[in-house]
């Protein structure tokens, strides 16, 4: 199938498809005679691998390490299991940090006035310089 077919197959996007080619994630696809490029159910199965990766927020570099113990059928479990935690402890960090974030700019927001005055707690503190 075409790059489109397997992007619409995949969930993939073609842009995406062709970086992941040139980051070497997935093997450059072979070209039909009409210089079309040739996917196949594997590297539609791998870009799906690849997409469900990211959804679950690995980058890049993990999902290399991933795919690799995923072709690795003497790898062991825990591999991919301390993977997961580390991913799963970086998020919970993250969210961690967006929840704080998100309780700053309610506060904010509900100490400004909202009228017409100028004077608004949301700039000041956008304005301070420590």
């Amino acid at each position: 199938m075409n790059i489109g077919q397997a992007a619409e197959a995949s969930g993939v996007s073609q842009r995406m498809i062709r970086h992941y080619e040139k980051i070497g994630l997935i093997p450059e696809a072979p070209r039909r005679d009409s210089g079309y490029r040739d996917y196949s159910p594997a590297d539609l199965h791998r870009l799906r691998f690849i997409a469900n990766a990211r959804d679950l927020g690995f980058p890049i570099e993990e999902i290399r390490v991933l795919l690799d113990l995923w072709n690795d059928r003497g790898r062991a479990s825990a591999e991919v299991k301390a993977l997961a935690t580390a991913r799963a402890e970086k998020l919970q960090r993250k969210a961690a940090a967006l929840e704080a974030m998100r309780r700053t700019l309610v506060d904010l927001a509900e100490r400004c006035h909202g009228d017409m005055r100028p004077d608004c707690p949301i700039i000041e503190e956008l304005a301070r310089d420590d």
